[in-house]
């Protein structure tokens, strides 16, 4: 039995949270309150890590805030003209080092972006649970970043995340507004095996 939500359909049944959850561009001009915003940090703090190292490092702003035009304009051009929309900005780094326990020195982190990557969807999951969507992006200066938002020596910028409520798409230039629609995805024969990798 498949699970159906948002216009997708999954080939196996699995919460609707996974397939409700998409990267709008078109937000409403809805405020968030810092209260939400820490529900979805909150729910990305508990994200799994290796040897728990939660390796994880965020900041935010909300827009209206005296923060606000520092982060939006640390994204680039295309990315800017959508998200000034958004209701937060969340910036997400991560830390190539860990302590492993019992150790006495840092040791280089294979798993540090995996491990971002899980506190970015844990935050992305929470926020459909409050109504709102989040919409991670990569196109950003990040060495402008790093500086600007003092991140501590060693970390890697990895994203930034754009949230808020869905708006209607008619708000976006023409050329976006027919991509704006939850996106599907590659038969799970395509991406999983028993026994080996499948072909790229």
């Amino acid at each position: 039995m498949s699970t159906n939500a948002n216009s997708r359909a999954a080939a196996h049944p699995i919460d609707p949270l996974f397939l409700e959850r998409w990267s709008p561009r078109a937000f409403l001009d809805q405020p968030i309150s810092e209260s939400e915003l820490l529900t979805l940090l909150e729910a990305a703090r508990w994200a799994p890590s290796s040897y728990n190292s939660q390796p994880w490092r965020f900041a935010y702003a909300r827009r209206g805030t005296g923060h606000w035009p520092t982060f939006l304009g640390l994204l680039n051009e295309f990315n800017q003209s959508w998200a000034k929309n958004a209701a937060a900005l969340v910036f997400v780094a991560s830390n190539p080092l860990m302590r492993p326990p019992g150790a006495d020195k840092d040791v280089p982190s294979y798993s540090h972006s995996f491990d971002a990557g899980a506190a970015w969807a844990s935050l992305a999951l929470q926020a459909v649970r409050l109504g709102l969507q989040a919409h991670a992006m990569v196109g950003v200066d990040f060495a402008k970043a790093a500086e600007v938002l003092g991140l501590p020596a060693g970390y890697r910028v990895e994203a930034a995340i754009a949230i808020g409520k869905p708006g209607d798409k008619s708000q976006l230039p023409e050329g976006l507004q027919a991509r704006e629609q939850p996106s599907p995805r590659r038969t799970l024969a395509e991406i999983a095996a028993e026994g080996r990798f499948t072909a790229a």
